[in-house]
């Protein structure tokens, strides 16, 4: 990106944006939302592939749980996805009492009219965005989730600045695929979208570098579902007990070695 200058990398010592990063913040986003309309043409149909929805019921369901866990407890009466795909999370906070109002925002009109179709209750809005502007007041709700999104993501810090201004609270979870075999990764998952890589580490430094306060990052392991879904159910199962005892036993070399998911609860200013 030619002619930013190296105001782009400032911050305070504290981790907050510097004021010059946050002017050059808004003219990369008057640069880039002349982009928008191709962006949003390449997810438009993303959901109407019926052979993936089993995987993404199974993964939705894994991911509440990670919420659930990283949480501990704390309760959010007004929540927002944003990039609530065709709904699947928000249709499992709902049946779990999590959130008294919900709100969701989606890149796709496949993904919305999905989720219209749910007739979840407690979903209190549903818009269309452009993956840069939610159309919310500041700070408007309790928590915002963004749930395997930045992966997908151009421009990230843009995209989490965005979400921080309009919740008090962040949950972030990515897959963690920048691992020893990263030309795998990107052969297996480019085709789902997948343009940012992440380690648990470079993961954190993203999220202080938007602004954002990491109160708690952990990482797990897919569940026993997810990989008998995608292997089998002998495979599945041996693919789950390496996966979770190699992540006990030898956590930073795990994540060398095999992917995982990393999922963050951030608070914003």
């Amino acid at each position: 990106m030619k002619g930013i200058g190296p105001a782009f990398s400032l911050f305070h010592i504290n981790g907050q944006p510097s004021r010059c990063y946050r002017r050059n913040v808004a003219r990369l986003k008057e640069l880039f939302m002349a982009n928008a309309d191709s962006i949003i043409a390449i997810y438009d149909d993303y959901y109407t592939d019926g052979k993936v929805a089993a995987k993404r019921e199974i993964a939705s369901k894994q991911s509440v749980g990670h919420i659930e866990q990283i949480v501990q407890g704390e309760s959010f009466d007004k929540i927002l996805d944003i990039g609530a795909g065709e709904g699947a999370v928000l249709d499992k906070l709902n049946k779990k009492g999590l959130g008294k109002t919900l709100g969701a925002v989606e890149i796709s009109t496949s993904g919305v009219e999905a989720i219209r179709a749910r007739k979840i209750a407690n979903l209190a809005s549903l818009d269309i965005f452009d993956g840069y502007h939610i159309p919310h007041p500041d700070k408007s709700f309790d928590l915002g989730l963004a749930i395997h999104v930045v992966e997908h993501v151009e421009h990230e810090r843009m995209f989490l600045m965005e979400a921080a201004r309009v919740c008090k609270k962040l949950y972030i979870e990515v897959p963690l695929e920048h691992t020893r075999n990263l030309s795998k990764a990107i052969r297996m998952s480019g085709p789902y979208g997948h343009i940012n890589f992440y380690t648990p580490l470079t993961f954190e430094n993203l999220l202080k570098t938007s602004g954002l306060k990491v109160e708690r990052q952990m990482t797990f392991a897919h569940d026993l579902a997810y990989e008998q879904h995608l292997a089998g159910q002998s495979k599945g199962w041996v693919k789950y007990k390496l996966r979770t005892e190699f992540l006990r036993f030898a956590p930073k070399t795990a994540v060398r070695n095999m992917a995982y998911m990393a999922g963050a609860l951030c608070s914003t200013k």
